[in-house]
């Protein structure tokens, strides 16, 4: 991937990652482990978008995040990653925009478009091991609370199966 987005670019991995089950919850994973590791309380790091990811390596798994210049999101929430043998990498960027076209001027030659303007960007790509996702996700599942989900008051998320007893659901 350039340091130049555009607006397709971005859509098309969206559609990718919607089509693709493994893809779309690798990334919940992947944002549950942000949120677990409280990442999202540093400054602007809830106000990112998706650029390009998840991508799946063996050892990784990793994806790219932007913001607008001005709103860089804060150093020590990377930092943090750090501390869990993630990789991060800042890089700057620019994000073509189409212009609102207010007069002929705005259009590109021979189109009925408007001109694309560069807007500049921070990208941040999050580079996370897959043990890390594992780790968070397995930790998740030991904190649950069998006598809940047996009697129907769980939260949603904590029911993730009926407890099986001699191969019998009960």
């Amino acid at each position: 991937m350039t340091n130049i987005l555009d607006s397709l670019d971005v859509i098309r991995n969206i559609e990718n990652m919607y089509e693709s089950n493994t893809a779309f919850n690798v990334l919940k994973d992947f944002e549950r482990v942000l949120d677990e590791l409280d990442i999202y309380v540093y400054k602007n790091w809830e106000t990112g978008e998706l650029a390009e990811g998840p991508i799946i390596e063996r050892h990784w798994v990793s994806a790219k995040f932007f913001w607008p210049y001005e709103n860089m999101p804060d150093p020590m929430g990377g930092k943090r990653l750090l501390d869990y043998d993630c990789k991060i990498s800042y890089t700057k960027g620019h994000f073509l925009k189409p212009r609102q076209v207010l007069d002929q001027e705005d259009y590109r030659p021979g189109t009925k478009k408007g001109k694309l303007d560069r807007h500049p960007i921070w990208i941040v790509e999050v580079r996370m091991p897959k043990k890390l996702l594992a780790d968070l996700y397995s930790a998740e599942l030991d904190n649950l609370d069998v006598k809940e989900i047996e009697q129907g008051t769980a939260p949603v998320e904590q029911a993730v199966q009926p407890p099986v007893e001699g191969g019998v659901e009960v």
